[in-house]
């Protein structure tokens, strides 16, 4: 059977099209890199964080953790008022392969991770997340990547052919679980990888 041409580019955002550290939203409050280290391994973990971009609202998720961690509590309150300093920048490459192929006329969404709330200052801070056909945001559809139940979400809301959709997302468990869903994939490493995989594919 051929393989149908690529007719879908669906992207990632965190960590492909804005980079995103929580150290640096966490530099006030924890000036010292070995403790800010220690608390966000211990305290507001990214297993923590992720139940964020699943829908659960800040104001609970605080809560929990400062009943575990009393004496942690300003901290634990500063993940979220730092946040916008966590996403400090965009990731210029790919964005500038993402606004070309949006430019070209070509099928564009995202497929994120991602809390509602934070995702609305998101579009905010980078005009860019606005342009593409649509996206589907985690905290918003309370599923989350890499859940086959999310690429089927996607899949159905855009009206994507799966053989012809290709996923990029910077982490390998995403990538199998949209390869799994009959999508095409490939993982994010860096731009001169990116190129390759996309020349290989027949995307440039």
């Amino acid at each position: 059977m051929t393989t149908p041409p690529i007719q879908h580019i669906v992207f990632d955002i965190g960590k492909v099209l804005i980079r995103y550290d929580p150290h640096l939203g966490l530099m006030d409050a924890i000036p010292d890199k070995a403790e800010r280290t220690w608390f966000l391994e211990t305290v507001c973990t990214d297993a923590w964080n992720l139940e964020q971009d699943r829908g659960r609202p800040w104001a609970q998720a605080e809560a929990l953790l400062i009943a575990d961690w009393p004496d942690q509590a300003d901290r634990i309150r500063a993940f979220r008022a730092g946040w916008t300093r966590m996403v400090h920048d965009r990731i210029s490459p790919t964005v500038t392969l993402f606004e070309q192929f949006i430019d070209e006329g070509r099928d564009v969404t995202m497929l994120t991770n991602f809390a509602a709330d934070t995702f609305v200052e998101a579009r905010a801070m980078f005009p860019f997340l606005n342009r593409p056909r649509g996206v589907t945001v985690s905290g918003e559809v309370g599923l989350i990547k890499p859940d086959p139940a999310i690429y089927a979400l996607h899949q159905q809301t855009f009206g994507l052919d799966p053989a012809a959709t290709l996923f990029i997302d910077d982490n390998a468990a995403n990538v199998a679980a949209a390869q799994a869903s009959g999508w095409r994939a490939v993982r994010y490493v860096d731009h001169a990888g990116l190129v390759v995989d996309l020349a290989v594919l027949g995307v440039i």
